[in-house]
């Protein structure tokens, strides 16, 4: 018996299935390490984001009609921040270099009148502003030793992104009444929320001195709760397990 299993194991045949074996294992070792990576991700950055907060308002920007008291182009606006913070787990010093958020996606009914926009440099009072400079296809937040939303800079060890994701022109509202309720505007227009309803999706990459790159996809749906009665409304997303970074550089 051991000398026919010798015989076996010495033939070519033998050989040629024990090396098909051992590659079909290490594939599947291989490809079980590439589909945990896919659903987990990164597990262990050096730094995460902890919380979205979102603010969603409306705005009448005056249109400059003059037939009645009041004439306002109405606009849906909703305030993203996104929250850097290190990981205290991480057992590195690591240092941001720069936050890109970018690739924005809108299905939205009327996306062509989806805006983005960054904070304005000029108002001291208001963090966003409605100004044709304002728009853009993307951000670049720069690391810097302190954070300063204005100017795009991010502390180095985390700080806050910000940017707005607007619903323009999404009515058109006049009236002679002596005051106007801003919070109101979406209501007296007769906008419905199948009018503002979108889905915005964007790329979050986090580049740091080192040299690594960091990229998840982030995916929310907007406006947050029921803006056109309650006028403002807000949401702090810290369920996060649905954003995962993968390490796209070194």
């Amino acid at each position: 018996m051991l000398e026919r299993i010798k015989r076996i194991t010495e033939t070519k045949a033998f050989h040629i299935c024990m090396f098909i074996v051992m590659i079909t294992v290490i594939l599947f070792v291989v490809g079980m390490l590439v589909l945990r990576y896919n659903v987990e991700g990164e597990t262990n950055m050096p730094f995460k984001i902890t919380k979205i907060a979102i603010i969603s308002s409306q705005e009448g920007i005056d249109d400059g009609q003059t037939d009645t008291r009041w004439s306002f182009d109405v606009h849906q606006a909703n305030d993203i921040y996104i929250y850097l913070d290190k990981n205290d787990q991480y057992d590195k010093t690591e240092i941001i270099k720069s936050v890109d958020v970018d690739n924005f996606n809108v299905e939205a009914k009327n996306k062509e009148n989806i805006k983005i926009y960054k904070p304005d440099t000029e108002e001291e009072k208001v963090i966003f502003k409605y100004k044709d400079e304002n728009i853009v296809e993307n951000l670049e937040y720069v690391g810097d030793v302190e954070s300063d939303l204005k100017n795009l800079k991010v502390s180095n060890q985390g700080g806050i992104i910000a940017f707005r994701c607007s619903n323009n022109n999404v009515a058109k509202y006049k009236s002679d009444e002596e005051e106007i309720d801003h919070n109101q505007l979406l209501k007296k227009a007769n906008v419905n929320n199948d009018d503002l309803k979108l889905v915005l999706t964007f790329n979050f990459t986090v580049k740091l001195e080192s040299g690594k790159e960091y990229q998840a996809e982030i995916k929310t749906d907007l406006p947050t709760g029921d803006v056109i009665n309650d006028g403002n409304t807000s949401e702090e997303i810290t369920d996060l397990k649905d954003i995962i970074f993968k390490r796209i550089n070194n």
